[in-house]
């Protein structure tokens, strides 16, 4: 498949790009500053090609997805940006991959700001804490969720618990009807092993994933 990963120079979009490129598909990497993206395209773990456009740039988006069978989503909380970045570069995202005809869509949340399938001390000491303290980043979480569920594209919801920054293990647990019982963190890493997955997984469409190590 040929995929688009937007966000590919954060953190979780350089593994992504890398596992995607070593599993044989094509991979656009989609960014705002092409300076961020470590290495020459073409190289092992880097895109085939490089092509820039901001989350909120519908027309840039959608020249950046001409072509493409799927695209990753890898947009994050930005600190200093808007409350409302997840869900504002979601709908860009949506509204291009609309104009390009393109379907297929996984895209990064979040398990924190749920509680479905939690342990006790998940879901009646950790969260409630964390609750208060990411009010901001999970209602900007919890719209992005909804834009994405009510589009017409074939979309998959993926939600980690907390990211690492550590080599991964090459596996990972995940769940479809609540998170991952004990799971904390995930590398980042796995997370795009996952990603990759569901990808190919026509049984993912319509369904948030929960993943953890």
């Amino acid at each position: 498949m040929q995929i688009a990963v937007v966000g590919a120079s954060g953190r979780t979009g350089r593994e992504l790009v890398r596992v995607l490129a070593a599993a044989g598909h094509d991979v656009v990497a989609v960014v705002r500053d092409p300076s961020r993206l470590a290495g020459p395209a073409g190289t092992p773990g880097e895109p085939g090609e490089v092509r820039v456009a901001e989350a909120t740039d519908v027309a840039a988006l959608a020249a950046a997805f001409e072509g493409v069978d799927a695209v990753a989503s890898c947009l994050g909380p930005v600190p200093g940006e808007s409350p409302h970045v997840l869900r504002d570069g979601i709908t860009g995202v949506i509204a291009a991959m609309e104009r390009a005809g393109v379907r297929r869509l996984v895209a990064i949340s979040a398990s924190g700001w749920l509680v479905d399938g939690d342990d006790p001390l998940s879901r009646y000491v950790a969260k409630p804490i964390l609750r208060r303290a990411l009010a901001a980043v999970n209602a900007d979480l919890e719209a992005m969720e909804q834009v994405i569920r009510a589009s017409h594209v074939d979309w998959t919801i993926m939600r980690p618990p907390r990211l690492q920054d550590r080599p991964g293990t090459g596996r990972y647990q995940a769940r479809r009807d609540g998170n991952v019982r004990w799971g904390y963190t995930i590398a980042r890493p796995d997370l795009a092993l996952a990603m990759r997955d569901a990808l190919a997984d026509r049984s993912a469409v319509g369904q948030a994933i929960s993943v953890a190590a």
